[in-house]
């Protein structure tokens, strides 16, 4: 019998941002897959815990964890150090899934929505034999962040970039925008622009109880938000921040 893998967005780790079709998808499931990221991160695998138990009502539904593998940062090309890590959790997860018979709808709960800086969807075309994938998509942390601003992505007609805090700090602000969103940025790259005439639009934990966000010239809460990150990373053992920054 086939395997039918669902990936389901679960937007930023708050359960009312499950849509209607995202809690069917999970009570129509045989197995729910939840990894555990190590010591410092049980938070990430306690609210996808904390979903399932509010919203999976199907007895039949069983929550499965495993651990994820660590990525070996010691290989020095980047794109090979994330080939080999995605290897060895489609393994995992082909693993884990062999190791309950009779499991042929599958799903994982994904962060966001699996189309936007995630790599569920490449990791799962790793697994042989290949699966039917479904995608529920979710709320991306893009519009956590404008909607607790109360602010739009994109000035009227005029084009954006989203792309990561590696890409800013390593190639500068991209020609031919005047907006860019940052996503996977534990550096803040923000520091190594000439500030004058930007603004940002800043938040961590978006769409949760944690969340905590700044505003305003980038040269006058740099500082502020640097250090409030900091402190939010110390108190939780991880953090989840996205921004937006705006030429004047």
């Amino acid at each position: 019998m086939s395997l039918h893998l669902t990936l389901i967005g679960i937007g930023t780790g708050n359960p009312e941002h499950l849509t209607l079709q995202a809690i069917r998808a999970m009570n129509a499931q045989d197995l729910i897959l939840i990894p555990n990221k190590g010591a410092g991160k049980d938070d990430l695998a306690q609210l996808r815990r904390n979903i399932c138990a509010d919203v999976v009502t199907n007895k039949t539904t069983r929550i499965v964890e495993f651990d994820l593998p660590v990525r070996n940062e010691t290989t020095p090309d980047y794109r090979q150090r994330v080939d080999d890590w995605h290897d060895a959790i489609a393994a995992v997860w082909q693993a884990t899934i062999l190791s309950h018979s009779g499991a042929r709808k599958v799903a994982l709960l994904v962060w966001g929505d699996p189309s936007l800086y995630d790599s569920t969807l490449r990791i799962a075309a790793r697994l042989d034999p290949q699966p039917a994938i479904h995608v529920i998509p979710g709320i991306t942390s893009l519009q956590a962040l404008t909607a607790a601003h109360a602010t739009v992505l994109n000035e009227i007609g005029a084009p954006f970039i989203v792309t990561t805090g590696r890409r800013l700090r390593d190639e500068g602000w991209p020609a031919g925008v005047d907006t860019i969103a940052v996503m996977l940025d534990g550096g803040c790259a923000f520091q190594t622009l000439e500030p004058k005439g930007i603004h940002i639009w800043w938040g961590a934990y978006v769409g949760m109880q944690e969340q905590i966000i700044e505003e305003g010239p980038l040269a006058e809460v740099s500082d502020r938000i640097i250090a409030r990150r900091a402190q939010a990373r110390a108190d939780h053992g991880w953090i989840m921040d996205i921004y937006l920054l705006r030429r004047d």
